[in-house]
């Protein structure tokens, strides 16, 4: 009888290990999406197209591929509140807007640490200051090095002239504030995932064309419609589509804070890749930032906090 227990122990270890390896693997390509978007976005709205027609192109697929979700629950869902509505709008078109400006004068090497590397610390915030979450611990740590990662890379473009860095940190730093919002407002608005992808992405659509259409149409017609074609691959369907069932995937399978805890990488990963894709080495402040915002998204996302044992009855 205890051999038999045993053997059955034994055999059911590599269907949990294969769980947690699958839900690692989902959420390690969904990290390395990441990281493309960034340089991706960032090489787009230098070289080729402005903000505006980007983003119709990163919404527009979500929203097309999503649209059964979106008929489902339709165009505003019933019994959702005009304020968590507007709060899942903000990663929508007001986020790509206000990230990609950013992005036109940050370098590669910058973005991580200000808009992923930031977006715990601005989630942890708002819980905390409109709705009372605590916080405390080693959380608490993991966001003051992000503080200290957002100073190293944003205050030294203030002793900078003529690059107008500055400009590009505030607006990442106020993506991530947006993206923040965002989050409080799907946990409280009864929604999957793809649901809001879908939503978001019609709405977005919706709010861009009459900015972005012509300059996407100007674009094709100048022989970009190769580079346009691309972005909608990386925008839309990686990271508008892939990158979001992956990190639901990833999340079923290791929890929210083994999941978070892969997001450092991104960061890392969009410096390693600017350096072939756009020729930008990252700065010593950028560098130092990086490892500020790694280790303090770490710690914030609760993966190394004590766990709290259960008294037995």
């Amino acid at each position: 009888m205890t051999d038999a227990l045993h053997g059955n122990a034994l055999s059911s270890r590599p269907s949990v290990d294969r769980r947690a390896l699958l839900g690692w693997s989902a959420g390690l390509v969904t990290v390395i999406i990441w990281a493309f978007w960034m340089v991706g976005t960032r090489h787009a709205v230098t070289h080729q197209l402005p903000p505006a027609a980007v983003g119709i192109v990163r919404f527009a697929v979500p929203a097309v591929v999503l649209a059964p979700f979106v008929w489902r629950v339709g165009l505003w869902p019933k019994g959702l509140p005009v304020k968590v509505g507007l709060g899942l709008l903000c990663s929508g078109a007001p986020f790509f807007l206000i990230a990609a400006t950013g992005m036109q004068y940050a370098p590669a090497a910058d973005i991580g640490p200000l808009l992923p590397g930031t977006m715990p610390l601005f989630v942890a915030l708002i819980g905390w200051l409109v709705f009372g979450e605590k916080l405390g611990g080693l959380r608490l740590l993991g966001f003051a090095l992000i503080l200290a990662a957002d100073l190293c890379v944003a205050g030294q473009s203030l002793f900078q002239t003529g690059t107008g860095a500055w400009r590009g940190h505030l607006l990442l730093l106020s993506g991530a504030c947006l993206w923040g919002i965002y989050t409080h407002a799907y946990r409280r608005s009864g929604l999957t995932a793809l649901q809001a992808a879908g939503l978001i992405g019609l709405w977005s659509v919706l709010l861009l064309l009459p900015f972005g259409a012509a300059p996407l149409i100007q674009a094709a017609s100048n022989g970009l419609l190769g580079s346009i074609l691309i972005q909608a691959l990386l925008q839309g369907f990686l990271s508008g589509v892939v990158a979001i069932v992956l990190y639901g995937y990833a999340i079923d399978r290791l929890g929210p804070s083994r999941a978070a805890a892969l997001s450092p990488l991104g960061p890392v990963l969009a410096a390693l890749l600017a350096i072939p894709m756009l020729n930008e080495i990252p700065s010593l402040a950028a560098t130092v930032g990086i490892a500020f915002a790694a280790l303090g998204v770490v710690l914030a996302s609760g993966i190394l906090a004590p766990k709290v044992r259960a008294a037995r009855p």
